[in-house]
């Protein structure tokens, strides 16, 4: 295996620098909604007052015709395991050369290159049984019962090249990152907006972890108090278990499949839990010389590379449920190409994920990437058929909920005409804030706006 690490520009194409945004065919600067009201100007917006980055962003790309929904290409969405994925340009492999362990390094070659509007199947891989190097993944797996030919063989190809990633100081953190993924023309100051059309399981099965002070009961937590008792839950691993590995206390294995037409996590004999498959990180490479570590004001890692567990402006470890099958996620561009990764793959989660992790499941993922010229987001956010969806992200779950808000007000006075006072008043009575993940140090506060309630979206 070989760890590929060079410099990489891309070239813009010539062409590509004219004003405004770049769109898939059909998305055309101007073009009315879709009931026929007339397009936002991107000229007001990006001379009017009290304009965040993020607000010019959403009003160029909605005046653009980008905010309709998310469609898959021909062929089935996927949204069950077996179903025919839709079809796509590209296909990027979660190979051990296609694979980044736990950070965002900036600059590296190319899993693969494609165009504005075109699509990309990729494969992701759990790092639940595949970065340990002390316990072979079959022995692993195999203590839950899952049988050899059921373990993918990418997983088993990664977890070799463990020491030699390890050696070669290639590892950051604890999540396998398949990537990345350069866009021609992208360049600092764009955005690039990702269409979720398919994601499917890869596996019949994938783990949760619980432990007496994990998650939100860690002494790591930002809540943690001296005397905070953590949960009933056995400490001390029996020596006799595999590096670790408790059945059913510490680690969990769900099984998953299809019950009445619908995919499901068959949590024990009558309690089945729907699946909401989704990428707990989609990510841009960082800016340069700007990090985000545990704690604000902590100083930049030793090997200069963007860690992969707390989420930024980037984008990152966000662990959003619902940016599934139909949302499209919007990320500013701070590097040539954008270069994106994707991994953390989860099939099902409630908000917050409390114990630490969701059921972490190797998933396969097809995405539309489409590159808006000129136009900065300041941070991610994100729209399903029927919700605007705001983030707000920070060290402090206090702040975070205040920045969603904030971005919430900009939205509304942005693309909607209303007074500040008035988007205060909208965010109070009509929008639903969620804690997305408070367990990865930086938590994130998702704001769902309504689309049904204005008229002209009726």
């Amino acid at each position: 295996m070989r760890l590929k690490h060079r410099t990489v520009t891309v070239e813009q194409p010539p062409g590509d620098h004219r004003e405004g945004p770049v769109h898939a065919p059909g998305d055309l600067l101007g073009c009315p909604f879709s009931d026929g009201s007339p397009a936002i100007s991107t000229n007001h917006w990006s001379s009017a007052s009290r304009r965040s980055l993020l607000a010019a962003g959403l009003a160029a790309t909605i005046g653009a015709g980008v905010a309709a929904p998310a469609q898959a290409s021909p062929g089935d969405k996927g949204s069950r395991r077996g179903s025919k994925p839709a079809k796509w340009d590209h296909h990027l492999k979660s190979t051990p050369d296609e694979l980044h362990w736990g950070g965002f390094p900036i600059g590296w070659e190319p899993g693969l290159t494609m165009r504005s509007g075109q699509t990309v199947r990729v494969d992701t891989l759990s790092h639940q049984g595949f970065t340990n190097p002390d316990i072979h993944p079959r022995d692993y797996f195999g203590a839950f019962g899952v049988e050899p030919d059921e373990i993918l063989p990418d997983g088993l190809a990664f977890w070799e090249t463990l020491p030699e990633r390890q050696a070669a100081g290639r590892r950051y953190g604890g999540h396998v990152l398949t990537g990345p993924i350069y866009v021609e023309g992208a360049e600092p100051g764009d955005t690039i907006v990702v269409d979720i059309l398919d994601i499917d399981t890869r596996v019949p099965y994938g783990f949760n972890n619980t432990a007496p002070t994990g998650g939100v009961m860690a002494t790591f937590y930002p809540g943690w108090r001296e005397g905070d008792e953590g949960l009933d839950i056995p400490a001390e691993i029996p020596p006799d278990l595999p590096a670790g590995v408790w059945p059913d206390v510490r680690t969990h294995l769900y099984r998953t499949g299809m019950h009445r037409g619908e995919e499901v996590v068959f949590f024990s004999d009558d309690i089945f839990i729907p699946t909401q498959k989704f990428m707990g990180i989609i990510a841009v490479a960082s800016p340069t010389g700007e990090f985000i570590g545990n704690t604000e004001g902590e100083p930049p890692p030793a090997t200069g590379v963007q860690n992969s567990t707390p989420p930024g402006k980037f984008g990152g470890n966000m662990d959003v449920r619902d940016l599934c099958v139909g949302t499209k996620l919007y990320l500013p561009v701070f590097q040539p190409g954008a270069q994106i990764f994707v991994g953390d793959p989860h099939s099902c989660q409630g908000d917050g994920e409390v114990s630490g992790t969701a059921v972490e499941h190797s998933l396969s993922g097809t995405f539309r990437i489409t590159l808006i010229k000129n136009v900065a987001t300041e941070l991610p956010w994100a729209e399903t058929d029927d919700h605007w969806i705001m983030m707000g992200i920070h060290w402090d779950l206090d702040r975070a909920m205040r920045i969603a808000v904030e971005k919430t007000v900009d939205f509304l006075v942005t693309t909607q005409d209303l007074t500040v006072p008035k988007a205060y008043s909208f965010a109070s009575i009509a929008v639903n804030y969620h804690n997305a993940e408070v367990v990865d140090r930086t938590q994130v506060v998702t704001g769902y706006i309504p689309k049904n309630v204005f008229k002209r979206r009726r």
